[in-house]
């Protein structure tokens, strides 16, 4: 326990904890809407944020963060107006994003460069006493967001049209959905970076998905895995001094991996108590891992 004796250890850890909490936390919605990619798309916008931060001499995590509301907005009007042009208009969005982040950092002062690395692929030893605030405000966003809202996120993210009949805005979730994601992206850039923050945001879902059979359930254990993950690949990253963004992802797929080994005899095992319980149940159609919760599955 001797890295708790190192200030810029103490400001990562908070800071690997917080990503753990948001990530999935936003992620599970992004999953269920079948847009697993949007934080990947929203990690290369926000790459235009932070080299506007470094040119601008401002700090490069809130510009990050305007940067990447104003394109997750514009992913949204897309998806809505694109129609079949919709994916070329994304992907010049997501290069344009990345491009335009090169050329700020390429005409920031000298030194940026070195900088970008620890935005791209996580850094431990550069998350600063400002970067930390920063990632608490906006995480304590995204928890209100993903907790307070969960019932109306969850029935837009099934449903988009029974969400409408009954009376929900759904334009007004689907925007905020994805204002969050993009304020989720750049609270783990500093610790997983901009290029690895999706795999944070999807595969501890789809790992909690091979295990539970409620959304409440899976939310639950995706925000475990992802705290349990980011903790451990941060200590691994200060004992190892091997990348925490790289680490944090292969023990996040190692998690997807057990659990994905775990969840074959547990559905056997939960298919013989449902036969055995109303004596008609087909096991093949009991509970399949890796699926969707049903709306009655909800337990939120």
């Amino acid at each position: 326990m001797d890295f708790l004796d190192y200030a810029f250890m103490q400001r990562a850890l908070l800071a690997a904890v917080l990503v753990g909490i948001t990530a999935p936390a936003v992620g599970i919605y992004l999953v269920q809407r079948r847009q697993a990619l949007m934080g990947d798309g929203i990690g290369h916008v926000a790459m235009t944020g932070v080299g506007l931060g470094f040119l601008l001499t401002w700090s490069p995590v809130w510009m990050a963060t305007l940067v990447s509301v104003l394109g997750a907005v514009l992913m949204e009007l897309i998806r809505w107006y694109g129609k079949t042009r919709g994916d070329i208009a994304l992907a010049m969005l997501f290069y344009g994003g990345m491009a335009g982040g090169v050329m700020f950092i390429n005409l920031a002062p000298t030194g940026s460069n070195a900088n970008l690395t620890s935005y791209l692929f996580g850094s431990l030893s550069t998350v600063s006493d400002s970067d930390v605030t920063a990632i608490c405000v906006l995480a304590a966003f995204v928890v209100l967001v993903t907790l307070g809202l969960r019932r109306q996120l969850f029935a837009v993210s099934q449903d988009e049209e029974f969400a409408r009949v009954t009376g929900l805005p759904v334009r007004v979730l689907n925007l905020l959905t994805a204002v969050t994601a993009a304020v989720t992206v750049t609270v783990a850039m500093r610790v997983v970076g901009l290029l690895l923050v999706s795999a944070l945001m999807v595969v501890p879902v789809a790992a909690a998905q091979q295990i539970s059979r409620s959304f409440a359930a899976t939310f639950a254990i995706a925000v475990a895995i992802g705290v349990s993950v980011t903790i451990g690949g941060t200590v691994t990253s200060y004992y190892q001094d091997v990348p925490p963004g790289a680490t944090i992802v292969l023990l996040t797929i190692g998690a997807f991996i057990v659990l994905t080994a775990l969840a074959v005899p547990l559905a056997r095992r939960r298919a013989r108590a449902a036969a055995a319980s109303d004596g008609t149940a087909d096991p093949a159609e009991c509970a399949i891992p890796g699926s969707r919760a049903s709306a009655d599955e909800v337990g939120v």
